[in-house]
């Protein structure tokens, strides 16, 4: 895609106007989200270039999307809720993202932190996503093809750690690659019955807290 047809898409029309994401983020704000940081980078991140083009009329709504592969796109609301309960522990130089998907929540975090390293279990998946954020000059984001419970250890230890897929239990993989005073956002649980949970590694352990009621595709092991 050339630059200037990513700049003309960028900013939308129609449904995906920036009136609409305007919208979105007051709805955000409505529902308890405080940072100022996430509203605004949610509100200039064009969600519907992380979708397909039939659904992208739809992409400022406060929804999950299907994006092919099984695997859906975040609601903006629980993107901005994990995004925020990330950043409250305060500034974060190198985070891993669990589970690439679209790229979306790469993105949000792109401009919030200093380093984004995502990991994708899915080839075609990681590949959109990777063009993604070359288009939209997204230069902070290393991307790797990787059973993401195993996370990137060669690449640790992470200030932040945020799962967009569900595992039954919390891989231990993942809670070793927290540095000291790291935060690690994920919901955990089988289909129907997950919990958001915040865990911050601290000088005697982890420290663990519910966040919200989540549903999430399951963390699968392998790569296809």
């Amino acid at each position: 895609m050339a630059g200037g047809t990513v700049s003309q898409n960028r900013s939308g029309i129609g449904m995906t106007s920036q009136r609409t994401r305007d919208r979105l983020v007051r709805r955000l704000a409505d529902e308890g989200i405080k940072n100022q940081q996430v509203l605004d980078v949610i509100r200039n991140t064009p969600r519907h270039l992380f979708v397909d083009e039939a659904l992208a009329s739809r992409s400022y709504e406060d929804t999950a999307l299907p994006i092919g592969f099984g695997q859906t796109i975040s609601q903006p609301y629980i993107v901005a809720r994990m995004t925020e309960a990330l950043l409250d522990g305060g500034l974060l130089n190198k985070v891993l993202e669990v589970g690439t998907g679209s790229g979306y929540q790469a993105a949000i975090l792109s401009p919030l932190v200093g380093e984004v390293y995502t990991v994708e279990r899915i080839r075609p998946l990681l590949d959109q996503a990777r063009q993604r954020f070359f288009d939209l000059k997204l230069n902070n984001i290393r991307c790797k093809y990787s059973d993401g419970s195993w996370g990137w250890p060669e690449a640790g230890a992470f200030d932040g750690i945020i799962a967009t897929a569900a595992p039954e239990q919390v891989p231990d993989a993942l809670l070793k690659q927290l540095a000291p005073g790291g935060r690690l956002v994920v919901p955990v649980g089988a289909r129907g019955v997950q919990t958001l949970i915040l865990i911050t590694r601290t000088a005697d352990g982890f420290e663990q807290r519910m966040l919200d009621r989540v549903s999430f595709v399951p963390m699968l092991s392998g790569t296809q």
